[in-house]
């Protein structure tokens, strides 16, 4: 990833965004731009106009945390941002962030992590890395993502999202689920912009679909660690389930999600009735076991 072009574009989108309502500032006069001038945000972060310009156009080396916590107040960015912008920083600065342990290719989950997903018995769990990519799966997490597994997504969930069909009823509000995908891999791209996989799988999707690539340009970022989401699984119908996400101090760049239904609610029911379809599924001779490991690599 060129960090200095993805610097640029990520703080021009970002003052685009912010309207000189939302920084508090007046308005007078005819506008040629919806958001901030490149002054304004200068004024607003306490930095000269030419050296906010300079770091606008992606030279981020040396410039200090305090100057790029002013530049994030005064865009008004979010966390999810403001740690993007770090990440960039870091990245132009050639500083030493905390290495993630490389993985082999083939990477196998712990019997400890394997023990841990069999205990989830109330919801799907399972891991994935930054690049969307499902490791290891619980039973019922299998049956949930079967379509992901064995599709066109080949376990990956933005391959899943923008290049299988089945998405698109998989995911009810498909626009939102694609929105959110685009913004996990973007926050990615920021915290590790050496990784050559990420970077295939970017170039992939943006060359096979429009709808990734027009998101792709928005430079939007997220955390991802908690909330509801709607799901039409194509054996139960709609399931509405919130979910956790952790990030595993063992497994550095892996996160641990598990979903789950309100007590007593339609989804529950649905549920327990795809926990049955799991168990049946486990229980079939052809299967090996109930956890799903595919490689990363």
């Amino acid at each position: 990833m060129d960090t200095r072009s993805e610097a640029r574009e990520f703080l021009m989108s970002r003052r685009a965004n912010l309207t000189p309502e939302q920084a508090g500032l007046p308005v007078s006069g005819h506008r040629r731009v919806a958001g901030l001038r490149r002054g304004e945000v200068a004024m607003l972060a306490d930095v000269s106009p030419e050296y906010y310009a300079k770091i606008e156009r992606g030279h981020l080396a040396g410039v200090s945390d305090a100057v790029l916590e002013s530049v994030a107040r005064a865009l008004r960015l979010d966390d999810a941002e403001r740690e993007h912008l770090f990440d960039l920083a870091r990245a132009a600065s050639g500083a030493a962030r905390p290495v993630r342990r490389r993985r082999p290719k083939k990477w196998v989950p712990r019997d400890s992590l394997t023990r841990a997903l069999d205990a989830v018995v109330l919801g799907p769990a399972f891991v994935r890395n930054g690049r969307m990519d499902i490791l290891a799966t619980n039973a019922l997490g299998r049956v949930f993502y079967d379509e992901v597994l064995e599709g066109p997504g080949q376990g990956n969930l933005a391959r899943f999202c923008f290049l299988d069909e089945r998405a698109r009823t998989f995911y009810p509000d498909w626009e939102a689920a694609a929105d959110i995908t685009v913004s996990i891999l973007r926050t990615e791209a920021g915290r590790d912009p050496r990784d050559k996989q990420l970077h295939d799988l970017i170039g992939e999707l943006s060359t096979r679909n429009d709808a990734f690539r027009t998101r792709w340009g928005a430079h939007n970022v997220r955390r991802h660690g908690s909330g509801t989401k709607t799901f039409h699984h194509h054996e139960v119908g709609d399931l509405t389930l919130t979910y956790e996400a952790m990030e595993l101090t063992a497994e550095p760049g892996l996160s641990l999600l598990i979903y789950t239904a309100e007590p007593g609610s339609p989804s529950q029911e649905r549920l327990q009735l795809l926990a049955s379809l799991a168990a049946t599924a486990t229980a079939a001779p052809p299967r090996s076991g109930h956890t799903t490991t595919l490689h990363e690599g």
